[in-house]
């Protein structure tokens, strides 16, 4: 996957419609068969696909592209990002379908609403977004905001529960390092998850005889009169003695 760009379908959709290189070096490119971009440009595939440019997302250099488009043997070759390398491990979803396209931002305000703790760069690993985009629901400026519901994306399938949980830890963990100031709510949210699961357990009383330890404890003699008073267990089981005559038979 590596030699491979990102959002392969909506790549080619736009080197179909941006550019003159033939469908076989699309398809080699982008590692689709070349019937699937002849489709592409008859309209019969990714319908609907809206176009991603490979040269402002930084997967090809329009140097790349002229050589292309000058001779049909020329292979295109992903441009080096040195950011990236390794990166295909720990990304989340790349490519989100069009049909839920619709719910990303609803799961982008939830992760803003319920783990602020979350950083832009994990939210848009998470769901498949862009800073800006998180940003405008942030500030709730985002056009469709008065819209928008939150809705957990791991219900909605855009990321698996596993990676939601490793990001939240991991920005947890950071935020504890860090020493970074919190507000109190942040804090609370913090404090009865992460801080006390790690800490050791501390003897508690139950909650049935709390503000009871003062009136049984108190002072010794009465503790002891206490006990002095306290019926054995045959005492219960005592008959009447006119009745034990009647029942020995």
């Amino acid at each position: 996957m590596g030699d491979k760009p990102i959002m392969a379908k909506a790549t080619a959709v736009w080197l179909v419609d941006n550019t003159t290189i033939s469908f076989k070096q699309i398809a080699d490119f982008v590692g689709l068969h070349e019937l699937e971009v002849q489709g592409i440009a008859d309209g019969d595939v990714a319908a609907g696909v809206k176009g991603f440019d490979p040269i402002a997302n930084n997967q090809l250099t329009q140097d790349e592209i002229d050589a292309a488009e000058k001779n049909p043997l020329h292979k295109l070759k992903l441009k080096y990002n040195a950011a990236a390398v390794g990166e295909e491990k720990r990304r989340g979803p790349r490519y989100t379908p069009l049909s839920k396209r619709q719910d990303r931002p609803n799961s982008i305000l939830w992760l803003v609403k319920f783990h602020p703790e979350l950083s832009d760069g994990q939210i848009s690993k998470l769901v498949g977004t862009t800073k800006p985009t998180i940003q405008s629901i942030r500030e709730r400026t985002h056009w469709n905001i008065s819209n928008m519901e939150p809705i957990d994306p791991v219900a909605l399938g855009l990321c698996k529960q596993t990676e939601l949980d490793a990001a939240v830890q991991k920005a947890n963990a950071k935020r504890a390092k860090d020493g970074e100031v919190m507000s109190d709510d942040e804090r609370r949210k913090l404090v009865s998850t992460e801080q006390s699961l790690s800490s050791d357990p501390e003897p508690r009383m139950p909650t049935a005889i709390e503000g009871l330890e003062t009136f049984t404890l108190s002072e010794d003699d009465s503790a002891d009169d206490k006990g002095d008073d306290v019926p054995d267990a045959d005492s219960f089981f005592n008959l009447p003695e006119d009745n034990g005559e009647d029942d020995e038979d």
